[in-house]
C-alpha cells in the first residue's frame, strides 16, 4: 500500500506540472495555427528563411567582386585639375652663378588634364594616354605688368612593360570567372541545403506531434484500463501487484504526455526560428500522403552532379591557383626587366593659340634590369615549394573527384534502400495496430494478462516509431539527393536557380 501511495503522489505531481504548463498557455497569447505540408514548409524556407538571405548576401558579395575584376580590363579615365595654385612668398632661389638669394615671389598656376590608363592582360603592361594644359601667371611688382605663359601637351603616350615578371591580369582572367561560377552554383546548393534543413525540422515537429498524439491516446487507454482493473481488483479477479503495475503504467503515461508536450514546444520553436517567423504560432504538420514513385538513374545522377555542383568548379579553381603560385614564384625570383617609354607633343607660349602651334615632340625610353647574383638557394627553394604544392594539389583533386563520384553513386543506392524500408515499416505498423487492438479487447474480457497487453502496446509503439523514422529517412534522402545533384528526379527538372540580376 505504501507503493500505492507513492504512485498516487507521483501522479499528483505530474498532473500539477501539466496543469501549470497548460495554465501558462491559457494566459498567454493564443498562437496562430499553421497547417503545413512538407512541400509548403520547404517553399516558405526557400523564400523567407534567414539562411536564404545570408546566401543571397554571399552571392551579392561575389557578384560585385566579379564586377570589380571586369573593370580591371577596361580603360580608366580620370580628369585632374588644380584651380588655382597661388604662391605669394619669399623663397630662396638658385642664381645663375650658383649662389642663392631670397626674393619675393608672386605667382599663380592653373592646370587641367585628362588621362586614360589601360592595362594589357596579354602582356601585363600598361598604356597611358594624357592631355593637359598649364597656365602660369607671374604677378608684377613696382608697376610691372603681369607675365602670362602657357604650356600645352595635346597628346602624350606612355607605356610600362615588365619582362619575365608575374602577370596578375592574365591569371585573374583564368581564376575569377571560376570563382563567380562557383559562387552561383553555391547559391543553388545553399537553397537546397535550406530545403534539406527545412525537411529535417518538419519531421522533428511531425514526430513530436505524432508522439504527443500517441501519448494522449496511451494516457486515455491507461486511464480506461485502470478503471477496469480497479473493478476487477475489488471483486478479487486480479492481484494487488497487477493493479499497482497498471497504476504505474498510468503514471508513466502521464510522464510521457508531459515530455511529449515539451518536445513539441521545443521543435516548434526551432522551426519557427529557422523560418524567420517572429510572432507566436502553432504548427500542425500534415504527414506526406504517399511516397512518390520515380526511378533515379545512377548515371544521370552522376552527370547532373558533375554538371551542376560548385565542387567541380572548385577543383579547377584550386588547380589554377596552384599554377598561379608557381608563376608568382618564378616571376619574383628570376631576372626583373622593365621597359618604359613615352612619346608626346608639347609647346609653350605667352598666347594660348600659339601654345598649340608648331608642336615639339619629346621621347623617353628606359630599360631597367635587376638580376639576382647570389641568394644562396632561396629562389630555387621557393620555386620548388610552389611546384611541389602544385603536384600535391593535383593529387588531392584527383582523389577528391573519385570520392565525389563514388559518394553520388552510393547515395543513389541508399535512396532505393530507404524507399523499400518505408514500405516494410508501413506493413509492420499496420500489423502491430491490429494485434494491439485485438490484444486489448482480449484483456478487457479477461482472456489474457497485463503482461501480454503491455508487450502488444510496446510493439505497436515501436512499429509506429520505425515507420515514422523510415518515412523521415526517405524524405531526407530525397532532399539530400537533390542537394547533391542539384536536380529534382521526382519532377525531372534542374534546381540550378539564381535571383534576378545575376
Amino acid at each position: 500500500m505504501r507503493m500505492h501511495r507513492r504512485i498516487n503522489s507521483m501522479r499528483k505531481n505530474i498532473l500539477i506540472l501539466v496543469a501549470i504548463t497548460c495554465c501558462g498557455f491559457l494566459f498567454a497569447q493564443e498562437p496562430e495555427l499553421y497547417q503545413l505540408t512538407l512541400e509548403q514548409v520547404v517553399q516558405i524556407a526557400q523564400s523567407d528563411a534567414p539562411d536564404v538571405q545570408l546566401a543571397k548576401t554571399r552571392l551579392s558579395n561575389r557578384f560585385w567582386s566579379y564586377q570589380s575584376f571586369l573593370s580591371d580590363y577596361k580603360p580608366l579615365i580620370n580628369f585632374n585639375a588644380t584651380l588655382p595654385n597661388l604662391n605669394r612668398s619669399i623663397e630662396a632661389i638658385t642664381l645663375p652663378d650658383g649662389g642663392q638669394a631670397f626674393i619675393q615671389r608672386a605667382l599663380m598656376s592653373n592646370d587641367v588634364g585628362l588621362s586614360l590608363r589601360q592595362d594589357i592582360a596579354l602582356t601585363g603592361g600598361t598604356v597611358f594616354l594624357n592631355t593637359s594644359l598649364n597656365r602660369l601667371d607671374i604677378f608684377g611688382s613696382n608697376g610691372n605688368a603681369n607675365a602670362i605663359s602657357y604650356f600645352s601637351t595635346p597628346v602624350s603616350i606612355s607605356f610600362l612593360q615588365p619582362v619575365f615578371g608575374f602577370n596578375p591580369l592574365k591569371w585573374n582572367k583564368k581564376i575569377e570567372p571560376l570563382r563567380y561560377q562557383e559562387a552561383k552554383r553555391s547559391f543553388s546548393e545553399d537553397m537546397e541545403q535550406t530545403a534539406y534543413d527545412a525537411a529535417q525540422l518538419f519531421f522533428d515537429v511531425l514526430i513530436a506531434q505524432l508522439n504527443l498524439e500517441a501519448a494522449q491516446q496511451e494516457k486515455s487507454n491507461a486511464d480506461t484500463l485502470y478503471e477496469i482493473s480497479k473493478g476487477r481488483f475489488e471483486v478479487g479477479k486480479i492481484a494487488e501487484t497487477e493493479l499497482l503495475q497498471i497504476e504505474l503504467s498510468v503514471a508513466n503515461a502521464e510522464n510521457s504526455l508531459a515530455q511529449a508536450t515539451l518536445n513539441l514546444q521545443s521543435s516548434t520553436e526551432q522551426l519557427r526560428n529557422f523560418l524567420g517567423i517572429q510572432r507566436a504560432i502553432r504548427f500542425e504538420m500534415i504527414p506526406p500522403a504517399e511516397v512518390p514513385i520515380f526511378v533515379v538513374d545512377a548515371d544521370k545522377a552522376l552527370q547532373m552532379a558533375l554538371q551542376n555542383r560548385s565542387q567541380i568548379i572548385a577543383y579547377d579553381r584550386r588547380l589554377r591557383e596552384a599554377e598561379r603560385n608557381v608563376a608568382v614564384s618564378k616571376g619574383q625570383t628570376g631576372p626583373q626587366i622593365t621597359v618604359s617609354g613615352n612619346f608626346g607633343l608639347s609647346q609653350t607660349s605667352n598666347d594660348l593659340d600659339r601654345a598649340y602651334q608648331d608642336l615639339l615632340d619629346q621621347e623617353r625610353l628606359s630599360v631597367s634590369l635587376q638580376v639576382p647574383i647570389a641568394d644562396w638557394g632561396s629562389s630555387r627553394a621557393q620555386r620548388e615549394v610552389a611546384q611541389s604544392n602544385l603536384e600535391l594539389e593535383q593529387l588531392n583533386v584527383s582523389q577528391e573527384r573519385v570520392n565525389f563520384e563514388q559518394n553520388i553513386l552510393l547515395k543513389v543506392k541508399q535512396f532505393d534502400l530507404v524507399r523499400n524500408q518505408v514500405e516494410r515499416a508501413l506493413r509492420a505498423y499496420d500489423v502491430s495496430k491490429k494485434r494491439q487492438e485485438m490484444t486489448r479487447n482480449r484483456y478487457y474480457i479477461g482472456k489474457i494478462g497485463i503482461t501480454d497487453l503491455n508487450i502488444a502496446v510496446q510493439e505497436q509503439e515501436s512499429a509506429r516509431r520505425n515507420y515514422v523514422s523510415a518515412l523521415q529517412g526517405f524524405w531526407l534522402a530525397y532532399y539530400d539527393l537533390r542537394r547533391s545533384t542539384l536536380y529534382d528526379f521526382a519532377n525531372d527538372r534542374s534546381l540550378v536557380k539564381l535571383p534576378d540580376g545575376y
